[in-house]
């Protein structure tokens, strides 16, 4: 591990901070048994997910101009919806289904990990996710951000260079004061390209029966980690 400190902390959020697939499947699942609306929630769910970066990547690209993740996130529902032959839902329900993504819940050591971070560091989210997204969901969640760099503040999603480097310039300090971390290898390669530094923590249950990576770290990342408490510890916290 690096003997130098970060300034700022940033956090991939879906997956590495927040547990996206078990939280809306259960709250799908309570959903449509209480609404009689029957459907195959975590095939749902699963689907819904493999829409997210073909998504951003056409906004990317400029297939599209640029579009929040919510927007985005209610493209891929009406169509899925459509595809999966889901009936009984109002627009209402389906507004409602769609901001399932701003109340999804932390994994067991976030909160009280990110609390230890936050007495050292500035920490926030770097997350595709927009602000009002983000923000509705540490509120929901206790999540105690002291800044949350939504994509819409720098009307990028990543990997787009953009991103990280737009935490350093926003919080006036150099790219190598920035920490990047995340369970997801390919962030971390992305944050280190650009000059971040780089925290490691996996979160094997992601993808549920479907995780196919990110079991390890695959680089020398500054810190590895077992969980965010572990991540806070290494970082003497």
């Amino acid at each position: 591990m690096s003997s130098k400190q970060p300034v700022a902390i940033v956090f991939d959020t879906f997956g590495s901070v927040v547990d996206w697939r078990s939280s809306l499947i259960a709250e799908l699942t309570v959903f449509g048994a209480a609404r009689g609306v029957s459907a195959d929630w975590t095939a749902l769910v699963d689907a819904w997910r493999a829409a997210y970066h073909p998504s951003m990547d056409r906004v990317r690209k400029g297939e599209q101009p640029w579009t929040t993740l919510d927007t985005l996130h209610r493209a891929s529902l009406d169509q899925l919806v459509a595809e999966f032959g889901i009936k009984g839902l109002s627009e209402a329900d389906l507004v409602h289904i769609n901001l399932g993504w701003h109340r999804l819940k932390p994994w067991a050591d976030s909160v009280a990990g990110l609390t230890r971070l936050k007495s050292r560091f500035i920490i926030g989210p770097l997350s595709n996710g927009n602000v009002a997204l983000l923000l509705n969901m540490a509120k929901n969640a206790g999540i105690p951000w002291d800044m949350i760099f939504g994509s819409d503040l720098f009307q990028h999603f990543k990997p787009d260079p953009e991103t990280y480097l737009g935490v350093a310039t926003m919080l006036n300090v150099a790219p190598g004061q920035v920490m990047m971390a995340a369970a997801h290898n390919n962030d971390l390669a992305r944050a280190r390209k650009y000059g971040l530094m780089t925290a490691f923590f996996p979160r094997p249950q992601e993808y549920g029966p479907h995780q196919k990576r990110d079991y390890a770290a695959d680089q020398d990342w500054d810190v590895v980690a077992t969980d965010i408490e572990d991540m806070a510890s290494k970082l003497g916290v």
